[in-house]
This record gives structure tokens, C-alpha cells and sequence, in this order.
């Protein structure tokens, strides 16, 4: 069994291949940023008057919509990544890179943590370039130094767990194309929450839904960290939920890759 510096050794060089990876094929990490780009230039610019309108307590304009949203698009870029994380390991499962991977000197969960690492960053970039183009928009929050490492702790935890559970995707998919597809319902989670509109403005049904998914209580929890309003519980359930995921993502994906290779 390697020790632990050969496994932090191994996971550095396992991370260094898969940014070099991202540099020479950067459509996936593009797409990370670009869409919740579009998402938030499309709802702020051309809905953002009537959206705002219907928030309860606001002065019914596009910058309270804009203020509303970030919360959500932030958690739209973070679903996002999933995708890439999980084409990017199905790749390797199905290019026998893998197999190889398997029979060298190496520590086994350092191929893993490299790719989670790799998209961590990736992610990271996508979230800081979209708070970026929100404050240039008119994003004006209220919080102080502390509630903004809360809002990057907890980002970074939702994002290492999102990650983790599409690694796991990634590999139990047959081909690149299942890789990429079997994601995407992350990326429904903000729009059947909080991330758009108030979960009471939703349809019976719908709304008990987005009440108790998971990304409401991350998204209410980075909404009230950020603007200065109440959290309430979310805070915990939102840790939860995070910590949750990770712990089943990350057991899942070490299971699957430690399995014997099909003959």
C-alpha cells in the first residue's frame, strides 16, 4: 500500500494530466461558464422586469431579480461541471487508459482524486467568472468577509459532492454519450427549486418538491449568506445534504473503480 506521500505525489500528477487535458480540449470547460452566462444574461435582461415584479418584499425591478437569481445560476454552474466530470472519467474508461492505470505503481484513488481535483478547479473558475459578470451587472450584495468565505466553503463542499456522484455516473455508463446525459438532471435542480422563483409560487406538487430537494436549502442558504436575509435551518440541511452526497459519491465512485475490469 502506498504511503502518504506517494498518494498526494500520484494524485498531483493524475491532476496536472487532467488540466492539460482540459487545455487541449476546452469546449467542456467553455460550456461550464458559458451557459450559466447565457442563463443569467437571458433571465436578468429580458425577464427581469416582470420576474421582479413578483417578488414578495422587492421594488419590482430587474436588479431585485438579478440579486435573486445569482444564488441559483451559481448552482446551475456547479451542476454543469458534473457533466464534464463525468464525460471526462468515461473517457478514460472507455479509451482502456484505465486498465493501464490499474497495473502500474500507483495509488489507485490518486486516478480518481485527480480527476475530482481537476474539475474542482474548473469549477471553481466557472463560479468566480459568473460573480464576476453579476456584479458588473448590478449583483450588490450585502455580505461581509465571513459570509463570503461561508458562501466559497460551502460552494467548494457542493462542488466536490456534485463531482464525486458524476465520477461515480461516469463510470457505470457504457459509452461517452451515457456519460454525458446521465448528469443532467442536476442541472433541472435550480430551476425545480428556489433558483428561479419562490418555491410558494409553485404549482401543488411542485412546490413540496422543491421545498425538499436538495439544492433549495444550498441555494436559500448562499441567497441569505449573500443579501444578509434569515437561513434559518437551511444552513445545516444544505451541509447536510452536501456532506450526503459527497460521502455516497465518493464510496460509490471508489467501489466502482476498484471492481475487477470486465474480461
Amino acid at each position: 500500500m502506498s504511503s502518504l506521500p506517494h498518494a498526494v505525489v500520484d494524485s498531483t500528477t493524475m491532476l496536472r494530466r487532467n488540466l492539460r487535458r482540459t487545455l487541449r480540449y476546452p469546449v467542456a470547460a467553455a460550456a461550464t461558464i458559458g451557459i450559466p452566462l447565457v442563463l443569467l444574461l437571458l433571465f436578468v435582461g429580458v425577464f427581469g422586469d416582470t420576474m421582479g415584479a413578483g417578488l414578495v418584499g422587492a421594488s419590482g425591478g430587474r436588479d431585485d431579480y438579478l440579486d435573486y437569481i445569482t444564488p441559483g445560476i451559481l448552482l446551475i454552474s456547479v451542476a454543469g461541471a458534473a457533466q464534464g466530470a463525468a464525460i471526462s472519467i468515461a473517457m478514460d474508461m472507455t479509451e482502456g487508459i484505465i486498465n493501464r492505470f490499474r497495473t502500474m505503481a500507483i495509488t489507485r484513488a490518486s486516478v480518481l482524486t485527480g480527476h475530482a481535483l481537476g474539475n474542482l478547479i474548473q469549477t471553481l473558475v466557472a463560479l468566480v467568472v459568473v460573480v464576476g459578470v453579476a456584479l458588473l451587472l448590478g449583483f450588490d450584495p450585502s455580505a461581509m468577509a465571513i459570509e463570503w468565505l461561508a458562501v466559497i466553503g460551502l460552494l467548494t463542499l457542493t462542488s466536490l459532492a456534485v463531482i464525486w456522484l458524476a465520477i461515480a455516473l461516469g463510470q457505470v455508463s457504457r459509452n461517452v454519450e451515457a456519460a454525458s446525459n446521465l448528469p443532467l438532471p442536476l442541472i433541472l435542480l435550480p430551476f425545480l427549486g428556489s433558483g428561479f422563483v419562490p418555491t410558494d409560487g409553485l404549482p401543488a406538487g411542485m412546490d413540496w418538491f422543491a421545498e425538499h430537494q436538495p439544492f433549495t436549502p444550498i441555494m436559500e442558504t448562499i441567497r441569505g449568506l449573500l443579501l444578509g436575509s434569515a437561513i434559518g435551518s437551511d444552513g445545516i440541511i444544505a451541509v447536510a445534504w452536501s456532506v450526503g452526497i459527497l460521502v455516497v459519491g465518493y464510496l460509490w465512485a471508489k467501489r466502482l473503480y476498484e471492481r475487477d475490469p470486465a474480461p
